[in-house]
């Protein structure tokens, strides 16, 4: 996908009701209050050499770095931080969708927008997969 059709992506989650009951959308998994997009595909790690890997995840990277500069350009400075932190504060399981940000991904920029939060970062899955380029629409607060 380009830089364009998530930011499109992330316009139509921003305007769209959110379901009584977690289940998958069109774009990923939405539930009470939140939507999340899984905006790069994840690839399993099979066969392919070292030098495979490193290409795909520079290019999820890139893409990363494309798309928040983009909101950027229309929201300004976003809050940028670590995910490692919030789960050493998290002493019991936070609301979705922060409980599975927090356990899969490493970074977050995240910009408040209207009444929602919009978050986009990279999603790990475990170290024979590839990382995935996620965004998040919610209107539950950080824990």
């Amino acid at each position: 996908m380009t830089t364009a059709e998530h930011l499109d992506t992330i316009d139509r989650l921003r305007t769209r009701d959110f379901p009584d009951v977690r289940g998958r959308s069109d774009v990923g998994v939405s539930g009470p209050g939140y939507h999340l997009a899984e905006l790069g595909g994840s690839r399993w790690y099979g066969d392919e050499d070292a030098a495979d890997r490193v290409v795909h995840e520079e290019q999820v990277a890139a893409e990363y770095e494309a798309l928040t500069h983009r909101l950027e350009e229309r929201w300004g400075e976003p809050h940028r931080f670590s995910l490692a932190g919030l789960r050493l504060r998290m002493q019991e399981e936070a609301a979705q969708p922060w409980q599975e940000i927090a356990d899969t991904g490493g970074h977050l920029c995240l910009w408040r927008v209207g009444d929602r939060w919009v978050a986009v970062y990279e999603a790990r899955w475990g170290t024979d997969h590839s990382p995935q380029l996620m965004a998040a629409v919610t209107v539950i607060d950080p824990p």
